[in-house]
């Protein structure tokens, strides 16, 4: 009997397939001769202590005119199926918090989800790092404007260094910044970060390596890809996000990236976290993304690797 995945995505239309990291597992679990149902985090619900799912099964090409098909749409019990990808994109709020317990209803059933739900609620991708402080820059989490404002002090006066500021919640590069004790706008940019401390922020020691890359490094079930996606900023800007402008270029692992990625593999293994992407810059460890991490499809095509089909075929060898 072949393999059923289901993969809980943002709306197939709507995606750039050659960079969309989902795709590339659509595809590698095509090759793979899986059956594929994709499903809309709208779709989730439970029935009694049931967890469903609107499914609609789906064939996909790496076509950029026509990139997938959908055949059978029908509603399904999520145990019926053996894996399910959570690839949702944030915003990490209440909606998402309420899939993954739909989600962990389906694991408890003999689904195996990927990456697992409480882990999933446990790890904020920002919070993560300060589990790796022997891999991390001086940082600092907390609302207080003082508190953060005293943090960026320290930082000027002991390492002549600015101070990165991102919300917990943010992706994609927004809402970041970089100040310094001296910046005329710090008091207004504590306050919109901060909401006026009614969200909480992470600040770090900003790392002049930025201009070298932000890496992105791929470990699947601990393991880490041998190579990253460094994406260096563009020209006058702070972030390498690749929404943010960054343009990526394939590096190999340093020595370095190799001990950060042996520090976190085992934690990320034991806690059901089969698919990860870590961020490095210079020699520190910046963000670890589990949520619906990216790079895929361009590390494989810059490499000619196979990412998405080692991961389909590690999620195989969990069924057995």
């Amino acid at each position: 009997m072949g393999i059923k995945l289901g993969i809980i995505m943002d709306p197939l239309p709507s995606i750039n397939i050659k960079k969309d990291s989902s795709f590339a597992m659509m595809l590698a679990a095509q090759k793979a001769g899986w059956e594929i149902h994709t499903i809309y985090q709208p779709d989730l619900y439970t029935e009694n202590e049931k967890p469903k799912a609107l499914s609609r099964i789906t064939r996909v090409d790496d076509n950029p005119e026509h990139w997938f098909e959908f055949s059978a749409e029908q509603d399904i019990d999520l145990a019926s199926l053996n894996v399910i990808l959570m690839r949702k994109d944030p915003p990490f709020d209440i909606e998402y918090i309420a899939s993954t317990y739909i989600l962990q209803l389906a694991e408890q059933r003999g689904t195996l989800v990927v990456n697992r739900p409480a882990s999933l609620r446990d790890n904020n991708e920002k919070m993560f790092i300060t589990q790796f402080p022997q891999c991390c820059t001086p940082f600092l989490v907390s609302r207080s404007k003082k508190r953060l404002r005293d943090f960026i002090v320290d930082r000027f006066q002991d390492e002549q260094q600015d101070v990165i500021l991102k919300p917990l919640d943010g992706m994609g590069g927004a809402s970041i910044y970089r100040v310094n004790p001296q910046d005329p706008n710090l008091s207004v940019i504590l306050e919109t970060v901060s909401e006026n401390e009614e969200r909480t922020v992470m600040a770090q020691q900003f790392i002049p390596e930025i201009t070298q890359g932000d890496k992105r490094v791929l470990l699947i079930n601990g393991k880490a890809v041998p190579y990253a996606l460094a994406r260096v900023p563009a020209s006058g800007e702070t972030r390498g996000n690749l929404a943010a402008g960054g343009t990526g270029v394939g590096v190999e692992l340093s020595e370095r990236d190799q001990w950060i990625c042996q520090q976190i593999g085992p934690v990320l293994k034991q806690q059901g976290i089969l698919f990860a992407g870590i961020d490095i810059i210079g020699d520190y460890l910046t963000e670890i993304n589990i949520t619906s991490p990216t790079c895929i499809r361009e590390l494989d095509h810059i490499y000619s690797l196979d990412i998405a089909g080692d991961l389909m075929r590690c999620i195989e060898q969990h069924l057995k």
